[in-house]
């Protein structure tokens, strides 16, 4: 039971729990204490001292006595019998603030109208409150202010204000606390930094980037200009630290202007990597002194029309608000959704958003011309025409497969289902535009399918105990979800294990146990964990413990079978974290070849039946035929079915080739359709083997419902007014062309369809896999066997996608691309030994399909293993090798220039 106390403030009796923060409990009666530096979310500093009160407390005598100064409020918990008296009540608290608030404007500059905070900003809105109480009416400070060169951009993102800047350190409390990313810091505290020497000086305090002398890396050698640091296979250019020392001059520059990781901790700009969470100290800053480059002078908040919605990049779920003026999305910001997100959104979400905008978007149907061969526009009802045509003679043609992709709202993924089965009636539809397997789809249906909001969440993720990560790199993969974990890693609460090839900065952060893995065998070693790490199993059948799996578990066999197992020895709660946002949703509309909506199982009888009473006509029109009774293709099948001619077409939605198994069987088989229909926001690689191709919104220009990995219904509201149709009311209009009703008019229609049926109560089937036959004469090696080939080294290939990559919906943002981190090959210790590297040499990574050539970067993976990023530009591994996690390639020196080399 938590112990309270009674205190009083402004003359109110107030019972809080011991510990309470001051400024908390004055909030909890209504007295809100002005502040600059305190916020919520990160743990007390009282740098600004705005919100000073007066506090009387007993003495061991029992007698009440005021404190000899006023105290801050945002750093000093409560006692029993305490006595607070704020700006309200006393004079003393009044004259403090306002003496505090003279301080901070002295010599900040008087540039309110320009200012991208204008409007919006806590120090313009307490500084006027303190001029209209008459508590600060005017200045008296008659001499000349201090002035920065400006903006420093801390990364090609963000840009600095120094005039502006109060000093608060909210934006490196967040770094360091919240993100773990020490990109920001406070310099020259006390003192200038002037050739790696303390001077003396007045204004020398200051927020900047890299330092090395502040950042303990300090290299006494640094030249204080444009320098190169000499790496093998040329020479890379160190940028110029922006920083400037007391007098305004050029300041000290980076020791190594790499940071502490090295030159594999750069970005794509060749600067210092900051963070992927580094957009939040924008928003969090109560100053204009942190801009962003998009946004900079763009608009005043007045201007704005904000509309609440949730992210479309990732499965967390993430609440953001999307700022307007005049139809153009100028600014994206994060919700407060303390179940969710908290109020921190990663740089993606708040950023890449003019992918839906750009020129190649679909504006209007587009039809094959029969004679010249090119897409040409043309009108909906004659687009609608031959879309309906063709997919009834393909229909007839062996029938269509769909391949909606992973990023539907839940009421377009429904739509989708419904018209599969039936308009098209079948069960071929497949979202997955990932490694799946049939294994995968018995874990799919017993563990994820129907479950609704389960036990597992982001609240109880804080007090877990022990999480194991399999296959899932939550930092990359879901921002909100690694933002959570290291809060209750620091907190105490949380311990962090992961299954994993690759030593990542993200499990640095959370402090975790990483049991190494080669790529491919990480189901054995989850089968050995209660023989080789006893300790985590046990700690597993703690109470709360949870195991997390990502979606690329699929790709290595067995590995869902084993992870089934070990939750049900060890009683630990389990979860699956898919990548892209409508995963989960899809899931539930049945957009799976073998579940029908809410987890039921295509095979089961009572299933379908379910299904079909709701799926009924209404109004008297003919019974509807009976839904297909066997589970479907999968989406490889679909493709090497459409490559046989055995499907006559398919209808596919928002995907990208290079993201599937094999981009060159999806491009044979589009290639080989007998007729395609695509429905996509903006042109792509699949409309040019479209034979119609019809506009859908995006997620700014629709209301929807997003489902996040938790299982959490995030509904969101539409931002953009505009002409576009939703799947939904695409596939509804060619439903109609095709004599038949969706039924899906409407949200309301959807969502009464989703209430009624509700989840699958039935039985579920057990997670099972079976191996696939192995030929005798094709013995299996051993994973990072590290035998010579006649082209170099073997190796074992490791993969996922970092989180800012060259997916397309990151489209259009340049400056948030420059700060992704720099492509590289992070090579094992005994491969690099035998290739005699010592780390940025450009090595070859080679298969059957290509050559990927990046810089290389020593250790990290285990022996015999060289982990490259999934998708980055000069790092396509799919479509480049042809091959993905755990498959066999080559490894060697590069002796010439190649196309794949990252710039």
């Amino acid at each position: 039971m938590t112990d309270t106390v009674n205190i009083t403030i402004d003359g109110m009796s107030v019972e809080v729990d011991k510990g309470t923060l001051l400024i908390r409990a004055a909030e909890q009666v209504g007295v809100r204490i002005p502040r600059f530096c305190d916020h919520p979310l990160l743990a007390p500093s009282a740098n600004c001292r705005q919100c000073l009160v007066e506090v009387a407390m007993p003495g061991r005598d029992g007698v009440v006595r005021p404190m000899p100064k006023p105290q801050p409020a945002c750093a000093m918990t409560a006692s029993e019998g305490m006595e607070i008296s704020t700006q309200a009540t006393s004079a003393v608290a009044a004259k403090a603030q306002a003496g505090t608030m003279e301080f901070l404007l002295i010599n900040h500059p008087l540039d309110c109208p320009v200012c991208d905070k204008g409007g919006e900003c806590p120090l313009q809105n307490q500084a006027l409150e303190l001029m209209a109480s008459g508590a600060q009416a005017a200045t008296r400070f008659t001499d000349v202010k201090r002035t920065f060169p400006k903006p420093l951009r801390l990364t090609s993102n963000i840009l600095l204000d120094r005039d502006r800047c109060i000093l608060c350190q909210r934006c490196v409390r967040f770094a360091d606390q919240i993100a773990g990313d020490r990109f920001i810091t406070l310099q020259g505290r006390g003192a200038g930094h002037a050739g790696g020497e303390i001077t003396g000086g007045l204004y020398s305090e200051q927020i900047g980037r890299f330092d090395s002398g502040v950042l303990d890396f300090h290299d006494p050698e640094a030249v204080a200009s444009r320098h190169t640091q000499s790496v093998r296979g040329g020479e890379h250019l160190v940028p110029q630290a922006d920083l400037a020392g007391p007098g305004g001059e050029p300041g000290v520059v980076d020791g190594t202007a790499y940071g502490p990781g090295g030159f594999e901790e750069l970005d794509v700009s060749g600067r210092p990597f900051a963070s992927y969470f580094s957009g939040n100290i924008i928003q969090i800053c109560p100053v204009g002194a942190l801009t962003s480059a998009r946004y900079r002078f763009r608009a005043r908040p007045m201007d704005l029309v904000s509309t609440d919605t949730v992210t479309e990049h990732d499965a967390s779920g993430s609440a953001l608000r999307v700022d307007m003026r005049r139809g153009v999305v100028l600014r994206r910001l994060a919700g407060n959704d303390p179940e969710v997100n908290e109020e921190w959104i990663t740089d993606k979400d708040r950023f890449a958003f003019p992918w839906s905008t750009l020129d190649d978007r679909l504006d209007v149907p587009l039809v094959r011309d029969a004679d010249s061969g090119e897409l040409v526009a043309t009108s909906w009802s004659d687009a609608l025409d031959v879309a309906a045509r063709g997919l009834a003679a393909a229909r007839a043609d062996g029938g269509v497969g769909l391949l909606p992709g992973g990023r539907l709202t839940l009421e377009d993924a429904w739509a989708w289902s419904r018209f599969a089965r039936t308009v098209l009636g079948t069960n071929d539809i497949d979202q997955r535009v990932r490694d799946h397997s049939a294994e995968e789809d018995t874990f799919l249906a017993a563990r994820v399918a129907g479950t609704g909001l389960g036990a597992v969440t982001y609240r109880s993720l804080e007090t877990a105990g022990q999480v194991l990560l399999i296959a899932l790199e939550p930092e990359d993969e879901c921002g909100s979800l690694f933002l959570r974990l290291r809060k209750g890693v620091r907190a105490g609460g949380v311990k962090v294990a992961t299954v994993a090839g690759l030593r990542s900065a993200g499990s640095r952060k959370l402090d975790a146990e990483v049991v190494p893995a080669a790529p491919g065998a990480e189901a054995r070693t989850v089968a050995l964990l209660s023989q080789t790490h006893p300790e985590l199993t046990r700690a597993l059948g703690q109470d709360g413990a949870t195991i997390l799996v990502g979606e690329r578990a699929a790709a290595v066999p067995g590995l869902l079978s084993v992870i089934d197992t070990l939750a049900s020895a060890t009683g630990a709660r389990l979860a699956w974290v898919p990548r892209r946002a409508g995963e989960r949703g899809g899931i539930e509309a049945g957009l799976l070849p073998f579940l029908l909506p809410g987890g039921r199982p295509v095979a089961d009888a009572a299933a379908r039946a379910e299904v079909q009473r709701l799926w009924a006509p209404l109004g008297g029109l003919s019974a509807p035929a009976p839904l297909p009774e066997q589970p479907g293709r999968d989406a490889t099948a679909i493709l090497d079915a459409l490559a046989d001619g055995v499907l006559g077409g398919v209808v596919i939605g928002g995907v990208d080739l290079r993201d599937f198994p094999d981009p060159g069987l999806a491009r044979t088989a589009l290639a080989a359709s007998g007729f395609t229909v695509q429905l996509e926001v903006r042109r792509s690689e699949v409309s040019e083997h479209a034979d119609v191709v019809l506009p859908v919104a995006p997620p700014a220009e629709k209301n929807g419902t997003f489902v996040n990995w938790e299982g959490r219904v995030r509904p969101f509201g539409q931002a953009h007014v505009s002409r576009a149709r939703t799947d939904r009311q695409v596939l509804a209009a060619l439903a109609a062309e095709m004599g038949a009703d969706l039924g899906v008019d409407t949200l309301e229609d959807v969502h009464a369809q989703v209430d009624a049926l509700g989840l699958w109560a039935g039985a579920r089937p057990r997670v099972a896999f079976t191996p696939a036959p192995q030929s005798a004469d094709a013995p299996a090696q051993a994973p990072g066997s590290g035998r010579s080939t006649v082209s170099g080294l073997d190796a074992v290939l490791a993969t996922h996608k970092p989180m800012l990559d060259a997916g397309r919906l990151q489209d259009g943002e340049p400056f948030l691309a420059a700060t992704a981190r720099r492509p590289v090959a992070r090579v094992g210790a005994d491969l690099a030994a035998r290739l005699h590297l010592v780390g940025g040499e450009r090595i070859d990574v080679t298969a059957a399909a290509g050559t990927i050539t990046l810089p290389a970067v020593v250790g990290g993976v285990p022996d015999g293993v060289v982990w490259l990023p999934e998708c980055s530009p000069g790092s396509t591994v799919r479509q480049s090798l042809g091959v993905g996690h755990g498959a066999r390639v080559s490894l060697s020196l590069t002796t010439a220039d190649s196309p794949e080399v990252a710039q």
